[in-house]
């Protein structure tokens, strides 16, 4: 497996990255740092197009006024998935059907409870 070192350490055009070409394949057993430009300019054109992921924000949060007090709408939800997990509870015995996992099984019902309510009210 040999390459062809002189097609591969220039580029035709002899652009910006041909000297850091040449660093990596002088020598391919040691590890060398390049002191381009265009490899800081890349990582920062990566680190801004995540800092715009990051610093978008939404309008308003969905809050309910509570006796004076602003809770969030996700934490309704959540409270109203664990009293339609009891309800699923509730029913399940009456109908004498055994939970195999009930550690796993309640849990999930109220996250999904919580989900769908969520998606239902809010989007």
């Amino acid at each position: 497996m040999s390459t062809n070192r002189s097609l591969l350490a220039r580029p035709a055009h002899g652009g910006p990255g041909s000297a850091c070409l040449r660093a990596r394949l002088s020598r391919p057993g040691l590890i060398q740092s390049c002191d381009c430009k265009t490899a800081g300019a890349g990582i920062l054109a990566c680190i801004l197009m995540l800092a715009t992921l990051f610093l978008t924000g939404c309008g308003r949060a969905p809050t309910f006024d509570i006796l004076g007090s602003f809770f969030p709408a996700w934490l309704v939800c959540l409270a109203l998935g664990v009293i339609f997990t009891a309800a699923a509870r509730w029913v399940l015995s009456r109908l004498h059907i055994a939970i195999a996992l009930p550690v796993l099984t309640y849990p999930s019902l109220t996250s999904l409870f919580a989900c769908a309510l969520w998606l239902t009210l809010f989007r």
